[in-house]
């Protein structure tokens, strides 16, 4: 039996779901991002994963990460063939680290599907998602890949 202390109360939850939007862009890209690598292990849809970030860890995740996560989904084929495109030659993306694919395609969702992101800053804030969460190697083919994707635009 629960007390009422351990319950959550309606103004505290609508607190939580306002605050949830005003987190930097940086940390709404985080997860997306964690939503996006979540999604490369599980057939769960975008929202559900979201909904179990929060139970789990007590975190509401952003509508912006939600929508960009949704839209990577929704455009895997498209953002793989364009990753693809810009790779080295005998590079295919199964040979991509799975942090690295997921920072690609989130990075060029973004530069190809939202309009108030300049591509400098997705290209940068995608290299230091990199750095933080994989292999100093990786952070370098990331920017060389998005760079290569800017360049075509």
């Amino acid at each position: 039996m629960c007390d009422s202390s351990d319950k959550i109360l309606p103004d505290e939850t609508e607190q939580k779901m306002r605050d949830r939007n005003t987190v930097s862009r940086y940390k709404m890209r985080e997860q997306a991002f964690f939503l996006c690598f979540e999604s490369l292990f599980s057939d769960t849809d975008i929202d559900e994963l979201a909904d179990n970030a929060g139970d789990a860890r007590d975190v509401f995740v952003s509508d912006y990460a939600i929508m960009c996560a949704r839209g990577v989904v929704e455009h895997e084929s498209a953002l793989d063939a364009l990753i693809s495109a810009h790779l080295k030659e005998g590079w295919k993306v199964s040979r991509i680290s799975r942090v690295s694919l997921a920072v690609l395609r989130l990075a060029i969702y973004e530069i190809q599907y939202v309009e108030n992101v300049p591509v400098s800053v997705s290209i940068n804030e995608a290299v230091e998602l990199v750095k933080k969460y994989s292999v100093p190697e990786d952070a370098a083919f990331v920017n060389g890949v998005l760079g290569a994707v800017e360049k075509s635009l």
